[in-house]
């Protein structure tokens, strides 16, 4: 990447920040056992403690107060972070039916990277017999690369299947 993009230092060199994991939970309002549940999915995904998501508004339509729980999330950094990378690059992307690849399409303009799963059972380490709900997740990959050329040939390098044009 130093020759690709004409770095001079080698810390220039985009590298993983952080791996956030999300699932937002609006059936948390009626059923207070669904975010038990989903904390749970995702400290058996990411090996680390969900943290509990509160709402920053009160949104009447949606008979929501701030304060109230609506989602669980975990930020991964470190070896942890590596690791789920390389199982969400080799196992888990694999195992999802009809897979074509992820959408290049999906980066935010500063080089961090948002992708949209389904359901939490292309884990392989979710015991489908303990799950009481399909539940989507999304996971943010941010980067310390500048722009979204560079964050791309990054995530490329870093094995990410991406959908062709």
């Amino acid at each position: 990447m130093m020759r690709e993009f004409g770095y001079k230092n080698i810390m220039q060199v985009p590298r993983l920040e952080k791996i956030v994991l999300n699932i937002g939970l609006g059936e948390a309002l009626k059923t207070p056992q669904a975010l038990e549940a989903a904390s749970k999915d995702l400290a058996a995904i990411s090996g680390q403690h969900a943290v509990i998501t509160r709402a920053r508004r009160s949104i009447a339509a949606f008979r929501l107060r701030a304060g109230m729980a609506i989602g669980a999330m975990v930020t991964l950094r470190g070896e942890r972070m590596y690791h789920f990378m390389d199982k969400l690059v080799n196992v888990v992307l694999p195992r999802i039916r009809d897979f074509r690849g992820t959408p290049a399409e999906n980066f935010d303009g500063r080089g961090s990277y948002s992708l949209g799963l389904t359901e939490q059972l292309v884990f392989p380490d979710v015991d489908y017999d303990k799950i009481d709900r399909v539940r989507g997740l999304q996971v943010t990959i941010v980067t310390t690369a500048r722009n979204d050329q560079e964050g791309k040939r990054l995530l490329e390098l870093m094995g990410m299947p991406f959908a062709r044009q």
